[in-house]
């Protein structure tokens, strides 16, 4: 019998890193992810990258694998288009903010922005420019977009060009650093599924301010907002206007990729007006 390709990828990338059992656990977008056994005792993970969303991903392993674990899933190794990872198996972060543990969250995302953007020499030349990866904002028609809306679409997008006119240091960036891609484990919260950017370190907090999933009412709670900014201000020493600008520009972002994939923008046309408002009370 025939194997499909990701059956053959796994099939070799088990021989080669001598693994045995395995159990899928999810298929995204862009990967099929694996739990596998080593030596019959220890856990890890096999992400086998889907060939139309290999490039993406490879630049996110390829800041996973330069973290060096610091913050980061550990990349034990990397072969083809075949990540083999540190198995986590805590909660995540999204699941402590939704159980009413919101500061200390915010706390420990901040904690680990501070680890993933400690100096580190030589990172990877791959890596997406900030700019680049907006580009569906400046793409987008404000027609695409609600009628009553396109005054925040457009204010956004006048943030957007601002931030990008007065640059900060250019540094690598995890580019989707929300509340659940951030997993508890024996050494700490740890980030996984990168985006491998290079950018404004301010922007790096931006998805936070949206996220996590299932716990909206306490998201656009203008205090949660304000309280978010100054946390992220204080304890990483950003521009707090900054920090601002980026959350709503990312919202509008957000939506702009939502609005080409045929999706609602219910949820981002509820934050822009909230985001927008704290930006100019900074």
């Amino acid at each position: 019998m025939n194997q499909s390709p990701v059956e053959t990828a796994l099939s070799r990338a088990m021989i080669r890193w001598s693994l045995t059992k395995s159990t899928p656990i999810a298929e995204t977008a862009t990967s099929w992810v694996f739990r596998v056994e080593q030596n019959g005792r220890n856990f890890a993970v096999l992400k086998i990258l889907k060939p139309l969303a290999a490039h993406e991903e490879r630049r996110g392993s390829m800041l996973l694998n330069w973290y060096g674990g610091e913050g980061a899933a550990t990349v034990f190794d990397m072969h083809g288009d075949t990540l083999f990872l540190e198995w986590l198996d805590g909660g995540t972060l999204g699941d402590a903010v939704r159980a009413g543990h919101d500061d200390q969250a915010t706390i420990a995302l901040c904690s680990l922005v501070a680890s993933l953007h400690r100096p580190r020499a030589d990172p990877p030349e791959i890596l997406l420019p900030l700019r680049e990866r907006f580009a569906a904002l400046f793409a987008t028609d404000a027609r695409a977009w609600p009628h009553t809306a396109r005054d925040l679409f457009a204010r956004a997008g006048g943030i957007a060009l601002k931030l990008f006119d007065r640059p900060t240091a250019q540094i690598p960036l995890h580019g989707d650093l929300h509340h659940d891609n951030i997993l508890s484990s024996d050494r700490g919260w740890l980030a996984i599924d990168p985006k491998g950017l290079l950018g404004d370190p301010c922007y790096e907090t931006a998805n936070a301010f949206i996220n996590p999933v299932g716990a909206e009412d306490l998201v656009k709670d203008p205090r949660r907002i304000a309280g978010l900014a100054d946390m992220v201000a204080e304890r990483l020493g950003y521009n707090r206007k900054r920090v601002l600008g980026w959350a709503s520009a990312h919202a509008a972002l957000s939506a702009c990729w939502s609005l080409d994939a045929g999706e609602p923008i219910t949820g981002q046309l509820t934050m822009l007006p909230l985001l927008l408002s704290a930006y100019d009370k900074a």
